[in-house]
């Protein structure tokens, strides 16, 4: 059981769901039912969750089988227009409600309650009659990652308003933590994702080779939903509709993302409204273009900003500028930061002088406060700063842990007498090493228990669970583990190297000690130049 408990703990944080949740995920891929426990109020909120699952597929499926008989012909017609073939209807269970629909009837007989089939949301009772949600629309089923039917957005067959009308949020449902389409797109496991606005463009893209698309179930971005994105995606492709609320959407959304360190591109859209219109237009090669143009953040602002400003006039050029500094000063990377400044100086006329004096002039600012702060702070208080580590130190460590964990003793062998847990300098990998060595040293390969023995310690646990989750694409075991030593042996000599040079430039060092530093310089560089 306790091997059980480390993949229940495991599949928690990797998921970012509760222990509960990581128990039913288990118990649906074994084919179990969970027996649900007698305690008052939340057995019954459970079992009716289960039931609207229930519900919702079962009206999915109906929905989804009345497209294709005689009485949908108005829906099939509109199919037929958007160009949408039989994979794609079935791919996202496409369907149709008729005008003369009656889910009630058909839940009723499938032995649902009164109380379950209105607590779906897909059927309202008026006086003593349940009247179905949806009549002669376009239905479009909404999954969750789990791929668990949990609402429903129905669109209108004409130009009739309200356009769409979707499913009122329920004990299953809420917008703001789930994506349209994210169940399909996430099966591909692509670097990117884009996301739109509606149904049908995520539809009308998958259609066309664009698979890698969700939309955010009629709602402005939320935080919930941006990091799902980010879960699932290294890089987000913002695709609203070209109109001035899409625009502001846009905006919305960006800043929700970059709040969360997401890799985000905004894609540019002439000639249509929206991306199921452009990509009809079109096609998929040219939105393909559009996807690999698209801009980064700081461009989108500055276009943006550059819409309300008449760069001729030379109060909104200086106020343009201005602008331009606050955007570009906070952006760390001193690289990435020359090439925005580069585009904008040559795009709007600017001279790269007056950006830089501009940025310096709001960077000395900041520092003289933050001096400031830092003074006051330092009279009363020890500051202890936190060594900020390399990316490709951490990836290095994070490597040899992940390789240790598959519990191989000839890999421990191999790397004891060379690395030991002092050399990892992140402080929660030294302790993972120290403890990984110590169990290996006990003759106990079987290394499952790791997560046991650091269990009070969330954040080790959270470290331990990203590097078990981590791909590292290591085909020889052996071969890379001579290579990252190999790193490690060339960085050691290397600094060992530099401590001699400085050595001996030190005039008051004596003769007999000069003489044994360049013998160890000279065995070092040897040593160097064997190293691959």
């Amino acid at each position: 059981m306790e091997q059980g408990g480390n993949v229940i703990h495991f599949i928690s944080k990797i998921e970012n769901i509760d222990f509960k949740e990581s128990l039913e995920i288990l118990a649906e891929k074994a084919g179990i039912t969970l027996p649900i426990l007698e305690n008052g109020i939340d057995s019954k909120k459970q079992l009716l969750k289960e039931k609207l699952y229930e519900i919702n597929k079962e009206a999915a499926l109906y929905y989804h089988q009345t497209l294709y008989k005689d009485i949908s012909k108005p829906a099939q017609e509109y199919v037929k227009k958007r160009k949408l073939d039989n994979k794609t209807l079935k791919t996202y269970t496409i369907g149709y409600a008729p005008i003369n629909s009656n889910l009630y009837k058909i839940l009723k007989e499938k032995g649902f309650t009164d109380e379950e089939i209105l607590a779906s949301n897909l059927v309202n009772k008026v006086g003593n009659n349940f009247i179905d949600r949806f009549k002669n629309r376009l239905i479009f089923p909404i999954q969750d990652v789990r791929d668990r039917y949990i609402a429903f957005g129905g669109r209108v067959l004409d130009n009739s308003l309200p356009k769409y009308i979707n499913s009122p949020e329920n004990i299953v449902y809420s917008k703001a933590r789930n994506l349209y389409g994210l169940n399909v797109a996430k099966k591909l496991k692509l670097e990117k994702l884009i996301i739109v606005e509606g149904y049908m463009d995520v539809v009308s893209l998958h259609q066309r080779g664009i698979e890698n698309v969700v939309a955010s179930c009629g709602t402005a971005l939320t935080e919930a939903q941006g990091r799902l994105l980010r879960k699932y995606a290294e890089k987000i492709i913002i695709s609203y509709d070209s109109d001035a609320a899409g625009q502001a959407a846009t905006l919305r959304g960006l800043e929700i993302l970059a709040s969360l360190r997401c890799d985000i591109r905004i894609l540019q859209m002439d000639g249509a409204k929206d991306p199921d219109e452009y990509i009809i237009k079109y096609g998929n090669g040219k939105f393909n273009n559009l996807v690999d143009k698209a801009i980064s953040l700081i461009e989108f602002k500055t276009k943006v900003l550059k819409k309300d400003l008449d760069l001729n006039n030379v109060n909104d050029k200086i106020k343009f500028l201005n602008e331009i500094a606050k955007l570009v000063s906070t952006v760390d990377n001193k690289i990435e930061q020359e090439v925005y400044i580069d585009k904008i100086s040559m795009e709007y006329n600017i001279s790269k002088e007056a950006i830089y004096a501009e940025i310096n002039k709001l960077n000395y600012s900041r520092n003289q406060g933050k001096k400031t702060l830092e003074s006051s702070y330092t009279r009363n208080n020890i500051i202890k700063k936190k060594k900020v580590l390399p990316d490709a130190l951490l990836k290095r460590e994070n490597m040899i842990i992940g390789i240790l964990l598959e519990g191989k003793l000839e890999v421990y062998e191999q790397i004891k007498n060379i690395l030991s847990p002092e050399d990892f300098k992140k402080e929660e990998n030294n302790k993972i090493m120290q403890k990984l060595y110590e169990e290996f040293e006990k003759g106990n390969s079987n290394i499952n228990n790791i997560l046991e023995i650091f269990n009070d310690d969330e954040n080790i646990i959270s470290i331990l669970t990203e590097i078990m989750a981590n791909d590292y694409e290591i085909k020889n075991d052996k071969k890379a583990i001579e290579d990252l030593i190999n790193n490690y042996k060339k960085e050691k000599l290397t600094n060992r190297k530099k401590e001699i040079i400085d050595s001996l430039n030190n005039k008051e060092i004596d003769k007999q000690e000069e003489i044994s530093l360049e013998k160890e310089l000279q065995d070092i560089i040897l040593e160097l130049a064997q190293i691959k």
